[in-house]
């Protein structure tokens, strides 16, 4: 993701991750396997309640932070859903958007997504997919690692995920102009409606997006039309 011309002076290091829960949720672990110019590192821990895409996402978290210095980075995963969610653009957009995926739902692994896009900015990573279970030595031994660490006693507690939030009820209401668009995060500003209300009621003013022109009613806006009471 750091395209840095800096960082062609860097050493190239090769890093494969696996994760993974038994069942999901479940008990998880994760392993890394980081092959350095110099020296071979191995990373591995396990969590006593978390889910398989957790794990595959802080497989690689852990590999990134082992580094001590910025590097060249391939990374190779067998989970299609990190990978792509890197490499695709997806993580920045939801982060962007203050991880909203629209006005009612949030992205997952808020937490993991949050420490894993600065390793990516501080180092050059590219996210490589690979097939699990397919006889590759590294992915292999990843795997290993990781279901070894799920068996291990005194395992850790995945707070992100045994605290995370409910967030059912969908996105906070914008209320006031200065709010942080829902689609593009610019500040809306208030608008008084240009019709005249037909119905038996009206908005007083609305919130608009300068940017994307995204339009917000305010219920706290919202005023009933009095009528005169027919006369018999």
């Amino acid at each position: 993701m750091n395209d840095n011309p800096t960082l062609l002076s860097f050493p190239h290091v090769d890093i494969y991750t696996d994760g993974g829960c038994d069942p999901n949720p479940g008990v998880g672990g994760y392993g890394v396997v980081l092959l350095h110019p110099k020296k071979r590192l191995e990373a591995t821990g396990g969590f006593l309640l978390t889910t398989n895409n957790r794990m595959e996402i802080f497989a690689a978290v852990a590999g990134l932070e082992l580094l001590k210095q910025p590097c060249k980075v391939t990374l190779h995963s067998d989970s299609q859903y990190l990978v792509d969610a890197i490499m695709k653009g997806w993580a920045l957009k939801w982060r962007k958007h203050d991880w909203w995926l629209n006005n009612k739902e949030r992205a997952k692994n808020i937490d993991l997504w949050a420490r894993l896009l600065p390793l990516c900015e501080t180092h050059s990573v590219e996210f490589c997919w690979l097939k699990g279970h397919a006889g590759h030595r590294e992915n292999e031994r990843c795997d290993q690692l990781a279901m070894a660490a799920l068996r291990q006693p005194n395992l850790q507690v995945d707070e992100g995920y045994e605290n995370k939030q409910d967030d059912s009820a969908g996105r906070p209401r914008l209320t006031q102009a200065g709010q942080p668009c829902w689609k593009c995060s610019t500040p809306v500003i208030q608008q008084t409606p240009r019709k005249k209300p037909k119905g038996d009621y009206y908005y007083e003013f609305y919130l608009l997006c300068p940017g994307c022109k995204t339009a917000y009613q305010v219920e706290e806006a919202k005023r009933f039309v009095e009528r005169s009471p027919s006369l018999l």
